[in-house]
């Protein structure tokens, strides 16, 4: 499918899932620093923090049987059945949506959106009706276990841009890890970084940094290729 330029119409917002639409790193977190452990992985919540936010689980777990000790099919598999569980237990009881979120999306409804994850659409679904952010995007959802392909790779990016028929030029990201701005800059794409973190993480160059989905608005406004009535 070959996008078409469109004029006249609002940039497209991809929206990144956890940790810029839904508060759900820290359950997360939580629930790998949990099991990992068990299968003889050492892991902490506060490594994840640190050190693999946004990142595939399949990497995560590949880093650490690198480090540690390599695991059976059938353990990997316990493994990933496991954490999945726990953690859409987590979200459906826990969940909440990134502060200032919900008011957002409410002042960008004229603009088309979707949400662009490197999770399983189960757990972007689970997500979404936890938080019921869902109606803003009319089951417009990408997972990168549906396409394929994971950030920081630009073309989970693209395909959504595409099946959503717009062109990278015209579409705005908002995504709070650094594989999804790396992602998205490498798309063509204009980048906000939702930063949670700004004393230790930076902005990379071509992206726009902000510290609260307040900000959203305002800075979709100034970045819009296009005047919208």
């Amino acid at each position: 499918m070959t996008a078409e330029p469109r004029p006249s119409a609002p940039d497209c917002l991809l929206f990144d899932c956890d940790g810029t639409l839904v508060d759900s790193e820290i359950l997360l977190a939580e629930v790998m620093g949990g099991i990992l452990p068990e299968f003889g992985l050492p892991f902490s919540a506060h490594q994840y923090m640190q050190e693999f936010r946004g990142v595939r689980f399949h990497t995560i777990v590949q880093t650490l049987e690198d480090r540690f000790q390599p695991l059976t099919q059938e353990a990997l598999t316990q493994l990933e059945t496991g954490m999945r569980t726990r953690m859409e237990s987590r979200m459906r009881a826990e969940l909440k949506p990134i502060a200032g979120i919900p008011e957002a999306l409410e002042q960008l409804s004229n603009h088309p959106k979707a949400v662009v994850s490197n999770g399983p659409e189960r757990k972007i679904r689970c997500a979404l009706e936890s938080t019921e952010l869902g109606h803003h995007f009319g089951g417009k959802l990408f997972s990168a276990y549906t396409l394929n392909v994971w950030k920081p790779d630009p073309e989970l990016y693209r395909k959504a841009a595409a099946a959503m028929g717009y062109l990278s030029e015209d579409c705005i990201v908002i995504d709070d890890a650094a594989v999804g701005v790396e992602a998205g800059l490498a798309a063509g794409m204009r980048v906000i970084h939702l930063n949670h973190f700004p004393d230790d993480e930076s902005t990379p160059e071509g992206a726009i940094g902000i510290q609260h989905a307040s900000e959203l608005p305002g800075v979709i406004a100034r970045l819009s290729s296009h005047a919208i009535a």
